[in-house]
């Protein structure tokens, strides 16, 4: 007999855990255990169970992001195993849907997952909206005169002055977390990373830095900045590390800019699919987002969602003097006008990790020009970025 469970850690840490270390192939110390214990309090957990026995699992992380500037509930799903005894019965597609309906009831309109394989994730419903692009630079390019006013100062962990400048930067992007002081303690400063941050000649705080130095390499872990000048302060402050490093490592967003700002340009830049992404309520997500404002027609968009039914449907979006509205048929009329998509490139392209016309360009969504180009005048121009991990 199979069941899916809410599971305790009070009652059931041991076997979650286990299952944890034995799928993704690590070993916890009892103080990383009793760390790990303490970043779940958050999670949701469910087990399928088999005849009472744990045989797989999954966790979801309620969570906030930014879309387009204004924050979203969003459910993170996590540390998604199976006994290998267990395996290829259907148990993590019975655990995804449960987790999607969990969420469809609580207000989380989107969902973001960090997959063992895009290809599994998208056979329910998500869609890869999030790369990684990675530098390695010769310290010797960033040592330039940046033409940057104000200083830069090493800091203790000032999690108020860090969040501040976070939160400014964080709104630039879509999918970046709405962090929570929890969230800074137990994820992004758990490591004994140096931090400095970058003021402007009033000593106001503009952007951080949180960063290591061993064995000749700067390795960045986070670099925000809410101006152009702070960036240039915070390059030229990596570039004061000469003596000790001859190479920087770090993560950018992937219409990062540092290219276009230094005098040779060729070091490695690497690409590399991160997080999956996926609508799980698509009216709800339609009537929240903040579309762009102007006199653009009505877009009719089909959607079709072959995992979670309920978001099938034809959703009109038309222009008001203060706002979009939207209005959902649950049927399948006018297929012949409008657009057609499915929920992971619908996902795709309010993310704003890909555009409409590109979309359409490589055939992954369907309609005629004119409700593209539609399409596209709602929608902001807004890079998705996810700086974190979970």
């Amino acid at each position: 007999m199979t069941e899916i469970k809410r599971l305790s850690l009070a009652a059931d840490a041991d076997n979650i855990f286990a299952l944890s270390q034995f799928a993704f192939q690590y070993d916890l110390t009892k103080d990383a255990l009793h760390k790990k214990k303490e970043e779940a309090q958050r999670h949701i957990i469910w087990g399928w169970m088999e005849n009472n026995q744990l045989a797989a699992k999954l966790h979801l992380l309620p969570l906030s992001c930014y879309i387009n500037g204004e924050p979203f509930e969003m459910g993170g799903v996590s540390s998604v195993a199976t006994w290998p005894e267990y395996r290829r019965q259907g148990a993590v597609k019975e655990l995804l849907h449960h987790a999607l309906h969990h969420m469809r009831q609580h207000g989380q309109t989107l969902s973001f997952l960090h997959p063992f394989s895009f290809a599994f994730y998208r056979k329910y419903g998500w869609e890869y909206t999030f790369s990684e692009k990675a530098y390695t630079i010769p310290i010797t390019v960033l040592k330039r005169h940046w033409k940057a006013s104000g200083y830069v100062r090493r800091i203790e962990d000032d999690i108020a002055a860090l969040h501040k400048v976070y939160t400014e930067y964080a709104k630039k992007f879509n999918g970046t977390l709405v962090r929570d002081e929890k969230w800074w303690k137990q994820r992004v400063l758990r490591e004994s990373w140096h931090k400095a941050a970058a003021y402007d000649d009033e000593g106001k705080a503009e952007g951080y830095i949180l960063y290591n130095v061993k064995e000749e390499k700067v390795n960045v872990h986070e670099f925000a900045f809410a101006t152009l000048n702070a960036q240039k302060l915070l390059l030229q402050f990596i570039a004061n590390h000469d003596s000790m490093a001859e190479t920087v490592e770090i993560t950018v967003p992937e219409n990062d800019d540092l290219p276009l700002l230094v005098d040779e340009p060729r070091f490695e830049q690497k690409i590399s699919p991160y997080f999956m992404a996926r609508i799980v309520d698509v009216f709800a997500f339609l009537k929240a987002y903040p579309f762009k404002k102007g006199t653009s027609r009505p877009v009719t968009l089909h959607v079709t969602d072959a995992f979670l039914p309920e978001n099938d449907g034809v959703y009109q979006l038309s222009q008001t003097g203060t706002g979009t509205n939207v209005t959902c048929i649950q049927s399948d009329i006018g297929r012949g006008e409008g657009i057609q998509c499915s929920v992971q490139q619908l996902t795709s392209a309010l993310m704003g990790y890909k555009r409409p016309v590109e979309l359409y360009a490589a055939d992954l969504i369907q309609g005629k020009p004119e409700q593209i180009e539609r399409l596209e005048n709602f929608i902001p121009d807004r890079q998705t970025f996810f700086p974190d991990f979970y």
